[in-house]
């Protein structure tokens, strides 16, 4: 399949959380261990105007990669267990990314199952915890971009108006009536979380 090329993380955020939808994402691990999921879920998060955003209060050493160049990596420490995958979706300095918050197992099943613990298909990656441990995800990813020969993304056919849920943003306490949430309908992949 077609990498997706810089221009498309040059989109608003809001838009960049729905146009994800669908699409491959690649981790080329040494020893050519090739690590694929579909992304089924995602949130959005607005940088400055947005109070559920690390970037609401400014630039901090924490949150910095989210004022970097759109498609770079934002991966952060979270709960004290677990990293959470972002795609930083605005222009340069001015704060905004996409959480992944679901995917679908494409390829390298085996090493999925092992760094999660269990054979069950569909608790691999159902939920952004979930899913960068299943492709392990950690600190020394934060700031990598997706134009590399590590991490990319995949084209896919663009998502059907029909096949595209909407909801509020999870696991959060701060401006979480807003309906930044996209996920794929009836995917068994997406994330459980309650929506409030």
């Amino acid at each position: 399949m077609e990498r997706l090329e810089k221009q498309f993380y040059e989109t608003p955020t809001l838009e960049l959380a729905e146009k994800l939808l669908g699409k491959i994402f690649v981790r080329i691990l040494p020893g050519n261990i090739c690590l694929k999921g579909r992304i089924v879920e995602t949130e959005a998060y607005c940088g400055q105007h947005d109070e559920a955003s690390h970037a609401w209060r400014g630039k901090t050493a924490r949150n910095q990669m989210m004022f970097s160049a759109p498609g770079t990596m934002y991966v952060y420490f979270t709960y004290g267990s677990h990293y959470m995958l972002n795609i930083v979706s605005e222009p340069e300095n001015s704060a905004g990314a996409v959480l992944i918050r679901g995917m679908e197992p494409v390829e390298g099943l085996q090493f999925m199952q092992e760094q999660r613990g269990t054979a069950i298909f569909t608790n691999l990656m159902s939920g952004p915890g979930k899913l960068a441990r299943a492709l392990a995800l950690d600190s020394s990813c934060n700031g990598k971009n997706l134009f590399g020969e590590e991490f990319y993304l995949e084209d896919a056919p663009p998502l059907p108006k029909e096949l595209s849920g909407t909801s509020c943003r999870i696991g959060i306490s701060r401006s979480r009536e807003l309906p930044w949430r996209k996920f794929i309908l009836n995917n068994p992949h997406v994330s459980k979380g309650k929506v409030t």
